[in-house]
């Protein structure tokens, strides 16, 4: 097969045979059924109505669906209401290539980042359902701009979730890389026509996200399939510590001996806290990032030990700050940069900031069972830490903190993401 054909593969729209609606219903002892009615959702493009693209590849066939009608209530959690729809009824105003799988569902994980971070302008930069970049700011423009300087090579190809109305300098900084997928509450005048210049891109417009803080609290029933056709259900995750009067400082018990942290965070550490623990909502477990001014500096994710996590979130900071630099300095990234002279004073200046990881905050979104993970982070320079807490050897934690004069709070609250 020649690459032509290889390439086809990703330009072939797959013709869905999934039904045009869905229910999905629980039927309690006593026969009482409650159920949950879904439309499938598509886009009219050149004249042709047009469900996903494909699914996760190409050649797998996918549909998605809005909630339009029904209620579930277990006990005492009530299900989101119909008609509440974000990320499964998003309004296609530039289409390029229309959207398939992975694009609705990066729109939905910066969605689920975005909708605790309404305070001040936030951009989130996301790939394969993982933020690149996330930061706030006072301008969107500036947002999105660290954001994406936090990992400029991942967010190449990147779905970007704005949490205001695109206004021309951050479309204009948008434009300067290549990207699959901007989604924002509204554009201003002329934006869209500076989108057009990116034939591939396609452009999102979700109403709903002027009122997105009203969704930090609202739960859905979050269904995983299983390989044998079984599910798993479970109730959508919701992060309880979303104030820095939630956090509380670190303490245990170990052997009859009490421990507890001798220093709490400044402002500006509990603000950096804040927003990193908001921002561990979306990023796939076991997974350990550091945070500094409002913006990611280095996120790992998905790994099977948190000491790893921790190390390769470090070595992500070092790199991508090195790039950073290099773009900054000579307009080329940092692994096609010729001049060896030029490549060893970034390294040096790289180093001399550790990454810029020196006075960072390190954010967990498990307990670390033993200090080897917080010691990474201390040893870069590090200045406070949140973690769940619940080891039973937090008292390692804490003594490492104090050692080195870092903050810790815990949140009481385990915040996994499969």
């Amino acid at each position: 097969m020649s690459g032509t054909d290889f390439k086809a593969a990703y330009k072939t729209i797959m013709d869905d045979h999934f039904p045009p609606q869905m229910e999905l219903s629980f039927v309690g002892d006593n026969g009482d059924r409650q159920t949950l009615f879904y439309e499938k959702v598509s886009w009219l493009i050149d004249g042709v109505q047009k469900g996903l693209r494909y699914g996760e590849n190409p050649g797998q066939e996918a549909a998605v669906y809005k909630l339009v009608n029904g209620n579930l209530s277990l006990g005492e959690v009530e299900c989101i209401q119909p008609g509440n729809c974000l990320a499964s009824d998003m309004e296609l105003l530039q289409s390029g290539k229309h959207p398939g799988k992975i694009n609705v569902t990066d729109a939905d994980n910066a969605l689920n980042i975005l909708r605790y971070l309404t305070g001040r302008p936030c951009a989130a930069i996301m790939k394969h359902n993982n933020p690149c970049g996330v930061a706030v700011a006072d301008s969107l423009a500036e947002a999105y701009d660290k954001a994406n300087m936090a990992d400029r090579l991942a967010a190449f190809g990147g779905a970007i979730g704005l949490n205001g109305e695109v206004d021309m300098d951050t479309a204009n900084l948008i434009v300067q890389n290549y990207a699959e997928v901007v989604i924002a509450p509204e554009f201003a005048d002329g934006v869209m026509d500076v989108f057009a210049t990116k034939k591939n891109l396609r452009v999102l417009r979700i109403g709903n996200m002027s009122r997105l803080q009203e969704f930090q609290t609202a739960r859905f029933v979050d269904i995983k399939s299983l390989m044998d056709g079984g599910l798993v259900t479970q109730w959508s995750f919701v992060p309880e510590a979303r104030t820095k009067e939630d956090f509380v400082p670190a303490q245990s018990t170990y052997k009859d001996t009490e421990y507890k942290i001798n220093r709490l965070p400044t402002d500006s550490e509990y603000e950096d806290l804040l927003f990193g623990w908001m921002v561990e909502a979306g990023v796939t477990s076991n997974s350990v990032i550091y945070v500094k001014d409002g913006a990611t500096v280095g996120i790992g994710t998905g790994e099977q030990d948190r000491v790893g996590v921790a190390e390769i979130a470090r070595d992500k900071a070092y790199r991508k700050l090195a790039d950073r630099l290099c773009w900054e300095q000579h307009k080329v990234p940092y692994n096609t940069l010729a001049d060896e002279d030029a490549k060893k004073a970034i390294d040096e200046e790289t180093q001399r900031q550790n990454g810029g990881l020196l006075g960072s905050c390190m954010v967990s979104d498990a307990f670390f069972p033993f200090r080897d993970g917080i010691d990474v982070g201390i040893r870069e320079g590090v200045t406070s830490v949140v973690q769940p807490g619940g080891s039973m050897r937090d008292f390692e934690s804490i003594e490492a903190c104090n050692e080195a004069d870092v903050a810790m709070v815990f949140t009481g609250q385990r915040s996994f993401k499969h």
